[in-house]
């Protein structure tokens, strides 16, 4: 049984993830473990994106199981993934950038990880957003 801190540290740690192949094996290893995890690749100008990012958070949860596709399951997703994204928007509103979505979830509960650079020319800002819901298993 999992804690939404556990969930969400796992969550950060898919998020951090810095090539393709770490990211398989710390899917791999987390779901060993009994956690199901999914990672997607972001970018662009997020303030004018938002609904993007959401729609790939729900997307990618869909497509690795975290979530069956219901209005409940969708909305919990694009409920974290909302909070992540607000946490980050006032330091990268206006800016291009890029990332990764890391997307946990351990028996009820849901974390969303947004990790993403966004900046002008060699000025960027490094930003972390975390979001957390809970839905019945």
């Amino acid at each position: 049984m999992y804690g939404s801190m556990d969930v969400a540290r796992a969550a950060i740690q898919v998020a951090l993830t810095g090539t393709r192949q770490s990211e398989e094996n710390l899917i791999a290893k987390l779901g060993e473990r009994g956690l199901k995890c999914a990672a997607v690749d972001i970018g662009g100008n997020i303030s004018e994106t938002v609904h993007v990012v959401i729609e790939r958070a729900i997307i990618a949860s869909r497509k690795c199981h975290i979530t069956e596709e219901n209005h409940i399951h969708d909305g919990a997703i694009a409920g974290a993934a909302k909070d992540a994204i607000m946490q980050i928007a006032s330091r990268v509103n206006g800016l291009n950038g890029g990332g990764k979505i890391g997307i946990c979830r351990g028996g009820e509960h849901i974390s969303v990880c947004i990790f993403m650079s966004a900046g002008l020319l060699h000025l960027n800002e490094v930003v972390i957003g975390l979001g957390h819901r809970a839905i019945a298993e």
